[in-house]
């Protein structure tokens, strides 16, 4: 807040310099400011609740070194083909019932293409949206008429995460271009769905590189409603088996920056979060995350269920954020 007492301004014109000035500060120094933007702009001890269920696993073509759904690596996956309408609904009424306000389906494509799978997701979106539940969807790649499609079906938000900075990702990905990512973004939004996008800290990167990233998401037109902080889940068959976990102080620090450089995005502490302690997460809330996946997996990768989520709600005096918040404010 400045001086005068009114809001700080919401910018998208954040340099290099000024972002790396952020996230090189002393951490505790860190913490204190992004909780106090976090204070600011969002609704203190609330924390959105989402669930993530893989809908198509495995088979993928591309090569992302750190999936273990890339077909091109012997990982052991379960490879199943797109999960029955029935299948799907039933999750996600097991979501609502645990607490979840998100439902996010995942497909292990490429790219969505003009085909029956692609009119069952959207019967499957419809069946969620009117269950009550903000429905997110990642689906790889999308043109327009596709978004315009996931929209008319009810689709609220779409997750497509840059993973690193664009002067590392051809390291980790080649079977496509940090360009597509953007295009992708950019088809999303102009459809009027609710943008999610991210990335993965362990992947090798630098903290340059995790800079970066964070300089083009809080540089973009609009910020992404939705930022996954990720910390990598090293699966054995996959190049980055082998990666040093992350420490919670590295994901402290990218949380708080995003916190400070995108105020009233939704910052989500995703992947990485089974092995991490209640206290480890507690500092992440402090830090500015405000949202979570809960349930037993994360497509792949374990992920605390519900049970121990709601038990760490009660003790650090956290609520669930409410479906559709943003929509019933507008209305008021």
């Amino acid at each position: 807040m400045t001086q005068d007492g009114q809001n700080t301004a919401i910018r998208n014109d954040w340099t290099l310099e000024e972002i790396k000035a952020i996230y090189y500060k002393p951490v505790l120094e860190l913490i204190v400011e992004a909780a106090n933007v976090h204070k600011e702009h969002q609704a203190t001890g609330e924390v959105q609740v989402c669930t993530l269920l893989s809908v198509k696993t495995g088979g993928c073509p591309e090569d992302c070194s750190y999936c273990p759904q890339a077909a091109r690596f012997h990982t052991g996956v379960d490879v199943h083909k797109l999960l029955s309408q029935e299948q799907v609904l039933t999750a996600a009424q097991r979501a609502k019932d645990g607490g979840s306000t998100r439902f996010c389906m995942g497909a292990a494509w490429r790219e969505v293409r003009d085909n029956r799978d692609f009119d069952k997701v959207l019967d499957m979106v419809k069946g969620v949206n009117e269950m009550g539940l903000e429905v997110c969807c990642t689906l790889g790649m999308v043109n327009e008429y596709q978004a315009e499609k996931l929209k008319e079906a009810g689709l609220y938000a779409y997750n497509h995460n840059l993973d690193t900075s664009e002067e590392n990702y051809s390291n980790i990905i080649t079977t496509r271009t940090y360009g597509d990512r953007l295009d992708t973004i950019e088809n999303v939004r102009k459809a009027g769905i609710s943008v999610c996008s991210g990335g993965i800290i362990g992947l090798g990167e630098t903290d340059e590189d995790r800079i970066g990233m964070l300089h083009t998401l809080s540089t973009l037109v609009q910020h992404p409603e939705s930022v996954p902080v990720n910390a990598l889940v090293p699966v054995k068959g996959t190049p980055l088996e082998n990666q040093p976990l992350v420490t919670v102080w590295e994901m402290v620090r990218m949380i708080a920056t995003a916190r400070i450089l995108m105020p009233k995005t939704m910052v989500r502490l995703s992947a990485g979060r089974e092995r991490m302690s209640v206290t480890d997460q507690a500092l992440c809330f402090l830090a500015g995350a405000n949202s979570i996946f809960t349930g037993e997996k994360l497509l792949t990768t374990p992920n605390p269920d519900f049970d121990a989520d709601k038990a760490m709600f009660d003790l650090l005096g956290l609520t669930p954020r409410k479906s559709f918040k943003e929509e019933a404010q507008h209305v008021c």
